[in-house]
């Protein structure tokens, strides 16, 4: 640890409030990451090793909503080197009353996602999505990447498993410019929380 960091303090009482997010506080890593992207000649695999950080926050108070959340940033290197090729931040958030799970975030390409859907405190499966157009969970892209690779729709999965690890995988669905067939950009890994 940098002698200039201070430690992570987890609030048990903001830690018991964030639902089904609850055993995702802390630190993770994970070197089992695929990551399929549209290059000049066709679909590309990169094999990746990600950390991310889900700090505990809350209450939000929205007037009668109140949600619990993680603030998160995770950063991804392709396998042997060092120069990261995807970082986001932003929130995972719970809305106990109306049991919505809920994850909005921006990656500097300058796009903007948030996403969401349904889940009790006890899910092990948590499952979230976003399309393009809608005002409630919705994608909103600078205007370049609007007219050349549209996000048209965003699909998340996370898989919470008994060991304590979780796993993700996710479709980014694109138009490209000048194709006819959307285009599946997904990403998955699994990955274990930093002691």
């Amino acid at each position: 640890m940098d002698v200039f960091e201070k430690p992570a303090v987890i609030d048990e009482d903001i830690l018991k409030n964030l639902g089904p997010f609850s055993p995702l506080a802390g630190t993770w890593e994970g070197d089992q990451g695929i990551d399929v992207s549209l290059s000049r000649n066709g679909p590309v695999e990169t094999s990746f090793r990600e950390r991310m950080t889900l700090d505990p926050l809350g209450p939000v108070v929205n007037g009668p909503q109140v949600l619990y959340g993680l603030k998160y940033a995770t950063t991804a290197w392709p396998l042997g080197q060092e120069k990261p090729f995807h970082e986001e931040v932003g929130y995972w958030l719970w809305d106990a009353k109306e049991q919505q799970i809920m994850r909005c975030f921006i990656v500097p390409r300058g796009v903007t996602v948030n996403a969401g859907g349904h889940a009790d405190v006890h899910s092990t499966i948590l499952e979230m999505s976003a399309e393009a157009g809608s005002e409630i969970y919705g994608i909103l892209s600078n205007p370049f990447l609007d007219e050349a690779f549209k996000t048209m729709r965003y699909d998340l999965r996370i898989t919470l498993h008994e060991d304590g690890s979780f796993s993700y995988a996710e479709d980014t669905v694109l138009k490209v410019f000048g194709k006819e067939d959307l285009f599946h950009h997904t990403d998955k890994n699994r990955l274990t929380r930093v002691k």
